[in-house]
């Protein structure tokens, strides 16, 4: 039969799913759930196609169209996730999603088209100035294992965590992450997500995701969100109170996240997502015994368009960045949502 190419509905969705399971190439961020969230938390407009062959799917490609006033304009696989792209199992399915890819991008009139891989940059596409990099490295299960596997220094830290009385919850709450991790947003200078964004994303991946919290004297001081995927762990969004650096909770939360991971769930890999070069979680991550590996975000653009950039280490945002820790916490949770829909 011949290789057609349709959009994701959802009579489609355990396919999705099953194949993004099976498929070595594809990532947490190709499952079919990213659609709704983006859809609900952010109303950008999603573009997520499957290629099938013989009635069954050989390849998919999640997309969206991130289009704001003050951000700019762009079709990506996938905004608000460190990976994406195409991901088939055969060379036809490949080249037909990328070209339905650049058929959406006509269609509607993006300005520019972006796909987020891991392994190597597409051919013929331009990639973006190197800016992030990926942490990923292996884990065994076996705690006494991976504490010995931690760099000495940041052992210590993890050490000085345990010694300071802190313990570790592991479930589903995505309040007590909100509130922690708004301070710590605030603390950075940083928009936050709205409160309703988590709770989509617990919805949407029910039992593949979960909450560390860190109590200190039964005081959340910090807390994180990690994705589960196959046998891989992915802390993904996380902060500390100002309470948290003193007492080493952040250090302490990733130990937990990994020692809970590996030992509850058989995780088998720690994803400490990406960072930005020459920034403090860029070390903190080196901190820890994990080589950078380059992202490679590649894009083609309309003719006469030009290439959004957004890039938070740039000194222009140096004064926003400042005034921003000076808004009240309320304040900074009313306005951060509508402008961190655009940042993705």
């Amino acid at each position: 039969m011949a290789l057609r190419i349709h959009a994701l509905d959802d009579s489609r969705r355990g396919a999705w799913d099953a194949f993004v399971q099976a498929t070595p190439e594809a990532s947490f961020f190709h499952l079919s759930g990213w659609r709704q969230v983006i859809e609900d938390a952010f109303g950008h407009a999603t573009y997520f196609a499957c290629a099938e062959q013989d009635g069954a799917i050989v390849g998919v490609l999640p997309m969206a169209r991130m289009r704001t006033r003050l951000f700019g304009d762009a079709l990506i696989s996938t905004p608000f996730c460190v990976y994406g792209g195409p991901v088939a199992v055969t060379p036809d399915a490949a080249a037909a999603l990328e070209t339905h890819a650049r058929d959406v991008m006509k269609a509607i009139d993006a300005p520019c088209l972006e796909f987020r891989r891991l392994a190597a940059p597409d051919p013929g596409w331009t990639e973006r100035p190197a800016l992030y990099n990926t942490f990923r490295r292996a884990i065994t299960g076996d705690a006494d294992t991976d504490m010995k596997a931690i760099p000495r220094k940041q052992r210590a830290m993890v050490r000085k965590g345990i010694q300071n009385g802190l313990t570790s919850v592991s479930d589903g709450d995505t309040d007590t992450l909100f509130s922690v991790y708004a301070q710590s947003m605030l603390n950075l200078g940083t928009p936050v997500f709205s409160k309703r964004y988590f709770r989509l994303l617990a919805q949407a991946f029910p039992d593949a995701h979960d909450v560390t919290t860190v109590l200190h004297e039964g005081t959340p001081v910090a807390s994180v969100l990690n994705f589960h995927f196959r046998e891989e762990v992915l802390p993904y969004y996380g902060g500390g109170t100002r309470a948290a650096r003193a007492l080493a909770a952040n250090d302490f939360m990733y130990w937990e996240v990994m020692r809970r991971a590996g030992a509850e769930r058989g995780a088998r890999l720690f994803d400490f997502g990406r960072s930005k070069s020459g920034t403090g979680a860029y070390a903190f991550k080196q901190n820890w015994g994990f080589s950078a590996q380059p992202l490679h975000y590649c894009y083609q653009l309309r003719e006469g368009a030009t290439l959004p950039e957004h890039n938070p280490t740039n000194p222009k945002y140096r004064l926003l960045i400042a005034g921003w820790r000076r808004l009240p916490l309320r304040l900074a949770n009313l306005l951060g949502p509508p402008i961190v829909r655009g940042l993705g």
